[in-house]
């Protein structure tokens, strides 16, 4: 990510933490053979050439040890598990930089989808409370919460991937609000990504009420926070998909994910 603080004190600390890194990468990096094995029954990553695999390894193997792994419900999670998560979750970035994982160091593993109490108050002032089943979930400064059988399912090249998901929501908190903003790349026009999300989310949303078949799962309609994650999924996933149904949201996707996943996995679209 770029740099935005003034003064010494911010390229010193990069410059260290640089020096950690590689460090990291040259003592303890994840094996070749347990990655292989890991991602084995991940088309997604299993079938990246195999410059992007290994640099996804070392991607991965940042994640490890800069994130936290929590395990809940009884759940044994293994290293190859979280290999697994941690290559999923550095997909977004392999074009990118580590730092566009900054400011949070958790993640939070259940067996299954878990429940989350909700609440909110309509126009008139009445509280609502109810209980909403999840597959994944990402706060502010916080955790990442996933279901491992939602990672099972994720990577297959149909269009889901829950890691990918909440890794999108991530990266679109860095400069606020989860809005479906994430900061841009120099070079990148603000405008033009408001007006081609906003466009392609507004017609999505006339689509499902006038209750028209969509291939991309309705829950992108839900907020334009949604639209980006599901987006997302679909970009890595069935890129096509994305590139046939919302073309000049694709054009922006591989500006700020700085590929063109048709380009490299037709066989996924």
């Amino acid at each position: 990510m770029d740099d935005t603080a003034t003064g010494q004190t911010l390229p010193i600390l990069k410059f260290f933490r640089h020096l950690r890194r590689r460090r990291i990468l040259d003592e303890c990096p994840i094996g070749p053979t347990a990655f292989r094995a890991a991602i084995a029954n991940v088309p997604l990553l299993a079938r990246l050439p195999e410059p992007e695999r290994e640099k996804l390894r070392r991607l991965a193997t940042l994640f490890l040890h800069e994130k936290i792994f929590e395990s809940s419900g009884n759940l044994a999670l293994t290293e190859a598990m979280k290999i697994r998560i941690a290559a999923l979750a550095c997909l977004p970035i392999l074009h990118l930089d580590f730092d566009w994982y900054a400011g949070w160091r958790t993640v939070v593993v259940f067996p299954t989808e878990f429940v989350r109490p909700r609440e909110a108050m309509d126009d008139v002032g009445v509280m609502h409370e109810w209980e909403e089943i999840l597959g994944g979930e990402a706060w502010d400064r916080g955790p990442v919460i996933l279901s491992w059988a939602d990672v099972e399912a994720s990577g297959q090249g149909d269009g889901y991937n829950v890691v990918i998901h909440e890794m999108a929501h991530k990266l679109d908190m860095l400069n606020g609000p989860c809005d479906g903003f994430p900061p841009l790349h120099r070079g990148m026009r603000p405008s033009a990504w408001a007006q081609d999300f906003t466009s392609a989310f507004e017609d999505f949303n006339a689509r499902l009420d006038r209750a028209e078949y969509t291939p991309v799962d309705p829950y992108a309609g839900e907020s334009p926070s949604e639209f980006f994650a599901v987006l997302s999924e679909y970009f890595f996933e069935r890129p096509a998909l994305v590139h046939d149904e919302f073309p000049a949201v694709y054009a922006q996707m591989c500006q700020f994910y700085r590929t063109d996943p048709l380009q490299r996995t037709p066989a996924l679209g």
